[in-house]
């Protein structure tokens, strides 16, 4: 047998992981700009920006993308009175069909969430580094980090920017019908986590979501493990504290105000479930943040 090697044709190549961030920013921040030797990503995960490079200014919603080249200078600044979530990602390519993303504004659909937020848990399984450190400018890595974790970045971030090239310079094609069932588990987790979102203010049990949705327990269930590795009310509990953190950059709120709009029973175990989640009490984050503001 004369087996021949067929090489691979690499598009797309990240070099070097510069920076991951996932910004929780407080109620009217502004960046003023800077512009640097590298490729940088943003993602717009819930609330509203304005993003200018130069003399171009664009507004940016949940679920946006936007790309900045190198030397581009860039800044932005947070609109509507919220506190937006945003996640960056700067790297190192020298990959030409980069320039098909030079002055585009995209947006995120299922598959490119799915891989941002493989970027997020990896960077945070891998590095030491605060990733919501508005002046970070190098990533340390932990003594125990995750076989394979820092490939994983890189191959969610290229696997992110074959998909956005081959989704929006391609003409539009009818679906496979062996995609039928994946489409329908997603049409159901956006229609649960939008009525988990419509009721973040109540104490809904799993019976509750389940009567209101339509949907067996079981199946409920496996779809969310399969999608954020826990379960319905795990994942509810989560997005009440989100919102809760939103609502402390906000600073509109005191704690007791926030327990009691997000449907905790008492102050203390709005606490408790706070610290589970997030490692600090509410008054340790509501001063982390502000000291990140102020340096």
């Amino acid at each position: 047998m004369n087996y021949s090697y067929t090489p691979i044709k690499l598009e797309i190549v990240l070099d070097y992981i510069v920076t991951i961030h996932y910004f929780e920013y407080t109620r009217g921040f502004e960046f003023p700009g800077e512009a640097h030797d590298f490729w940088e990503l943003l993602y717009v995960d819930k609330g509203e920006v304005e993003i200018f490079t130069g003399d171009r200014r664009c507004t940016l919603t949940k679920g946006d993308i936007i790309f900045h080249k190198p030397m581009e200078f860039h800044g932005l600044r947070c609109l509507g009175g919220n506190a937006p979530n945003l996640l960056v990602a700067a790297f190192v390519t020298g990959s030409p069909a980069m320039s098909f993303f030079q002055g585009r504004l995209l947006r995120a659909g299922d598959p490119e969430r799915d891989l941002l937020a493989r970027v997020i848990r990896e960077a945070r399984s891998a590095y030491s580094s605060a990733l919501n450190d508005p002046y970070l400018e190098k990533l340390i890595l932990r003594e125990d980090v995750p076989f394979g974790a820092e490939q994983l970045i890189k191959i969610s971030l290229e696997q992110l920017l074959i998909q956005l090239i081959r989704r929006d310079s391609a003409p539009v094609k009818v679906r496979a019908t062996s995609s039928i069932r994946e489409t329908a588990d997603s049409a159901l987790f956006r229609r649960v986590t939008a009525y988990l979102e419509a009721h973040i203010r109540e104490q809904l049990t799993l019976d509750d979501v389940c009567r209101e949705n339509i949907i067996g327990r079981s199946s409920l269930q496996k779809t969310f493990r399969s999608r954020t590795g826990g379960g319905v009310m795990e994942y509810f509990s989560r997005m009440k504290i989100e919102t809760a953190k939103q609502y402390i950059r906000d600073g509109q709120r005191n704690f007791t105000e926030i327990a009691h709009d997000l449907g905790f029973s008492t102050i203390h175990y709005f606490s408790r479930r706070f610290k589970v989640v997030t490692g600090m009490t509410p008054t340790e984050y509501a001063s982390s943040v502000k000291i990140l503001e102020e340096r």
